[in-house]
């Protein structure tokens, strides 16, 4: 337990934090990859670049900070990052050098502010949140590995088929190398991709959503490509598997991670809402739902820019026709000539809330969304203004963690362990 003074002093660094937070991760990283590059291997260099690994930590930081005392309250978001670091392959003697550059970081950015006092004090208060994830994740990695067809770290599996899903969006389905069984996973769960692309000095790892229910003797994950981005390490691994990765190849995958699942103890009717490549965690709930919760009524709902980009909407429609449980609705926003004239759509533009409220039947359900941002920023806000309880929505973002809130409210949210 900490002291009471402990407390006193780092909830005292508050405000400094919410004011040089994101100085002081961006300053964490650069001292932390100059004297580890090793741990370049383990990081996702375009959220680097693109500094969203920055702003997440500074939140983390500054939560920690703000709940010092009651740690319990961000529990769940303490299990969700575990997570990520179980599919990384993050290790208890890392947390050691990430404490010694995160205080290292702290007294350059604050000079004479940052105390002897407030250093050992974070110091202190740091060795006790390293003790909390370093017991999480121990358990993680003992979960994955004795489970029936589990495994430690990344194994073997080789690409048994590639299906084009839409212009922009690829299938992958993926069996073990070695023939043994694998392991099951709750719907709306990732893996990691573990990359060793040609001319890379380092590793690249990315998460993918399984796109398909659990029980297959294979794992599906499906891919859009993001070249074009301006950060050209944002679409390197996803443009390598669209060009270079074919049948036959092997491709390296952690055990099945991360705390956006279905709820299948509950018997309520289930809201689906994706965009764009959102909607592979969302397959996987319709498809383990049909299955699994045949009376279970289900509204599944995608927004796409038009039917080029639409991924996997015959299947979806064909789910909808042989399950009278199951209804559909596409939103396109910029929908082709050819969207026009076959009425593949039913909405054109974004999904707002008054269509939202037209084509949801149920206030008394569990909602369910993924894809970009601004589309979850949309979405969190439309359900809490039709009256949706905080408990009944859940979300998850690709990539490091954000905020669905208003930019003035993001660091009071940062967090909190809501809709974690």
């Amino acid at each position: 337990m900490l002291s009471e003074k402990t407390i006193e002093i780092i909830k005292s660094t508050v405000p400094v934090l919410e004011k040089h937070g994101t100085e002081i991760t961006t300053r964490f990283y650069q001292m932390l990859f100059g004297n580890h590059p090793e741990l370049l291997n383990i990081f996702n260099h375009a959220n680097q670049k693109q500094g969203r690994q920055q702003a997440a930590l500074a939140n983390a930081v500054y939560a920690a900070a703000k709940y010092i005392d009651r740690l319990e309250e961000i529990l769940p978001v303490v299990k969700q990052i575990a997570h990520k670091h179980r599919s990384l392959g993050v290790k208890a003697e890392h947390y050691p050098i990430v404490g010694h550059h995160l205080l290292a970081a702290i007294q350059d950015v604050l000079g004479s502010a940052a105390t002897k006092d407030i250093l050992d004090a974070w110091a202190e208060a740091y060795g006790m949140i390293a003790d909390a994830f370093i017991g999480v994740e121990k358990g993680m990695y003992e979960q994955s590995e004795r489970q029936t067809g589990g495994w430690a770290g990344f194994r073997k599996f080789r690409v048994d088929r590639k299906v084009r899903e839409s212009d922009v969006i690829t299938s992958f389905y993926l069996i073990a190398d070695d023939g043994e069984a694998i392991a099951s996973f709750e719907p709306g769960q990732y893996v990691s991709v573990k990359m060793n692309i040609p001319g890379e000095a380092y590793t690249h790892i990315r998460q993918y959503s399984l796109s398909d229910a659990p029980g297959k003797p294979y794992y599906r994950i499906s891919v859009k490509r993001e070249d074009g981005m301006e950060d050209s390490a944002a679409g390197k691994v996803s443009v390598y598997l669209h060009e270079q990765v074919e049948a036959g190849d092997l491709l390296l995958l952690s055990a099945p991670a991360g705390d956006f699942t279905l709820d299948q103890n509950d018997t309520r009717p289930l809201v689906l809402i994706s965009g764009g490549v959102g909607l592979t965690p969302m397959i996987s709930m319709l498809n383990t739902v049909i299955a699994a919760q045949p009376s279970r009524r289900v509204t599944f709902i995608h927004a796409a820019q038009n039917g080029k980009v639409h991924a996997m909407k015959e299947q979806v429609e064909e789910i909808a026709d042989n399950h009278a449980q199951v209804a559909v609705f596409w939103c396109y926003n910029d929908p082709t000539d050819e969207d026009i004239t076959a009425n593949a759509f039913h909405k054109r533009g974004y999904a707002d809330q008054s269509w939202l409220e037209a084509v949801i039947p149920d206030r008394d359900a569990s909602f369910y969304f993924c894809g970009p941002v601004p589309f979850m920023r949309a979405m969190n806000s439309s359900l809490k203004a039709m009256g949706i309880p905080e408990a009944d929505i859940h979300y998850e973002f690709f990539g490091p963690a954000g905020s669905l809130e208003p930019v003035s409210e993001q660091k009071e949210e940062a967090l909190s362990g809501k809709n974690a």
